[in-house]
């Protein structure tokens, strides 16, 4: 495969549907630029994986990657950057929520901005249930003040960041979550910009508010100690 500029990273876990249906989205969303598209299926238990295997005889950009156990989103999105063959990644949810249409902005506007590590999507009108809006909201709104990080909705799977600047992160289940203040500690800069949102279409939602609240709440503890340990050098110098 040439060289390429981005990598798009797409975690997937019982998608059968909705996953060949996205990654033709957004084939059609980078075509004529220098991108791959990495699929990490978690061990999917229907016929998820066979489906994208399949679909790679269409789409030449497509790698198709799985874990022998399930794992978790955030190792399935470690799995694809560790993999990703671009120094700018992409990484979009696998249920087709995230519109692909939205993803070459985000990159194109961190390749041109150097002094960015990372631009997270916002979804601007939100098509779930009353119900994970409003969990939602209380869950950001509480991360926001304690973090510090700016962010307004973590949640939003559409995010554009340089490799190199992730892996530089201490890994976490969840840590997808918790990019921005992350990145932040790190001494990163980073930005948000709206993105569309749409209504799932097939499958079902991996999560329950309530299993989502228990593991925010860890979670946040555990960000909260990492950034009171944080040390920041500055610039590094070599004679």
């Amino acid at each position: 495969m040439p060289n390429v500029e981005m990598s798009v990273v797409v975690p997937v876990f019982d998608e059968e549907e909705a996953a060949p249906k996205l990654a033709r989205e957004i084939a059609a969303a980078f075509d004529g630029q220098a991108y791959e598209m990495v699929f990490v299926d978690d061990a999917s238990r229907d016929g998820t994986r066979a489906a994208l295997v399949a679909l790679q005889r269409e789409l030449p950009s497509l790698r198709v990657l799985w874990h022998a156990r399930n794992a978790g989103q955030s190792r399935a999105i470690r799995t694809g950057v560790m993999s990703a063959r671009a120094p700018i990644v992409i990484t979009l949810d696998g249920d087709g929520q995230n519109d692909p249409a939205d993803a070459p902005r985000l990159a194109q506007r961190l390749m041109t901005r150097n002094d960015l590590a990372m631009i997270g999507g916002v979804r601007a009108k939100r098509q779930d249930s009353l119900g994970k809006r409003f969990a939602s909201r209380i869950g950001n709104s509480a991360r926001r003040a304690l973090l510090h990080d700016g962010a307004v909705d973590t949640g939003c799977g559409l995010k554009a960041f340089r490799r190199d600047a992730f892996l530089r992160l201490p890994y976490f289940d969840h840590i997808h979550r918790y990019l921005p203040a992350l990145m932040l500690r790190e001494g990163f800069a980073i930005d948000f910009e709206p993105v569309n949102h749409r209504h799932r279409e097939s499958g079902r939602s991996k999560y329950s508010n309530l299993g989502r609240l228990w593991a925010s709440l860890s979670d946040l503890l555990g960000v909260m100690w990492l950034r009171t340990r944080a040390r920041n050098p500055g610039e590094i110098s070599e004679a």
